[in-house]
């Protein structure tokens, strides 16, 4: 980054500190460039990158977005996805070539007994930062372990998993062993010393699609645009979380697997609900990102500087 850009970075986040907001998204929405000329990318309505594997399917680059402040985030640094367990080792060799230098997992111990380790390319093993999903893995497994649909409802139906999911979100915000976790992996992402970087959870979709938010929001990408990256997830889940209630329902298991929906699926009343926390508890994103995560003015510019281009 030139030293223009990093004073005209410098200045707009010293802005945006001050008055606690960003700019409104529409004032500086712009589209994403097209594929990269590798070809490796599965455009989504050019604004997600795909990275298609047989053993998880919510992998994707994060970079490609404009920035209001006119740039452009960088290809080719920063991954997000679901669980890496069931990879083959045709998607062994893929992850390989994206030059991995740290993979986060977020997922807490539970998920690990149950799900296992990370299938990774060698000499790559992954740091476990675990974000607490308020016992949600131990509940799903214990309703489908149930079989009993009275007590499935009773635990997952008439609104109950939106509430639940809900409240996660505003885990984001409120829970310092939480806030710890997401600002050591931005920390990380804004140093870079250890090459391209790689976060995930179960589905890749909630501590995982929270932090590519913040990530994204940080880097100066219009809301809208950091919005949509997030639901994107309903896109390229979808398969596969059906295939998932289907065959719980053959199997007797659950005699309604729409219970399960609401803890599939991203919903924008979840972000909502986090960025609403995030409102009240800092006065808004950058107090979030300054007071809540403990992020300094100088950490900031150093993840614009890495980032964007």
């Amino acid at each position: 980054m030139s030293r223009a850009r990093t004073r005209l970075v410098t200045a707009a986040l010293a802005s945006a500190l001050a008055v606690a907001t960003l700019p409104a998204a529409s004032a500086y929405a712009a589209p994403v460039a097209g594929a990269t000329a590798s070809g490796r990318y599965h455009q989504q309505a050019e604004t997600t990158r795909q990275i298609p594997l047989q053993g998880a399917v919510n992998v994707r680059d994060l970079g490609g977005y404009r920035t209001w402040t006119g740039g452009q985030v960088r290809q080719g640094l920063v991954y997000r996805s679901d669980a890496l367990n069931k990879l083959t080792p045709a998607d062994v060799t893929t992850v390989s070539g994206l030059g991995l230098g740290k993979v986060v997992d977020f997922r807490i111990p539970m998920e690990l007994q149950y799900d296992g380790a990370d299938r990774l390319p060698a000499g790559l093993t992954a740091t476990s930062r675990p974000v607490s999903d308020l016992g949600l893995y131990g509940t799903l497994v214990g309703a489908i372990s149930s079989g009993d649909p009275a007590t499935q409802e009773q635990m997952l139906g008439g609104g109950r998993a939106e509430a639940y999911m809900r409240d996660i979100y505003r885990t984001f915000v409120t829970s310092p062993e939480n806030r710890a976790q997401f600002a050591a992996t931005l920390r990380e992402i804004a140093d870079g010393s250890q090459g391209p970087l790689l976060f995930h959870c179960t589905s890749g979709k909630d501590r995982t699609g929270w932090m590519a938010y913040v990530l994204l929001r940080a880097l100066a990408v219009p809301e809208d645009t950091a919005t949509r990256d997030y639901l994107a997830s309903n896109t390229f889940r979808a398969a596969y979380d059906a295939q998932v209630r289907a065959g719980l329902k053959q199997s007797g298991r659950m005699q309604n697997p729409d219970l399960l929906i609401p803890l599939q699926e991203v919903r924008q009343d979840y972000l909502d609900a986090a960025t609403a926390q995030l409102a009240a508890d800092y006065g808004g994103f950058y107090g979030y990102l300054t007071d809540g995560l403990g992020l300094d003015t100088r950490t900031l510019v150093k993840l614009q500087s890495r980032m964007v281009r």
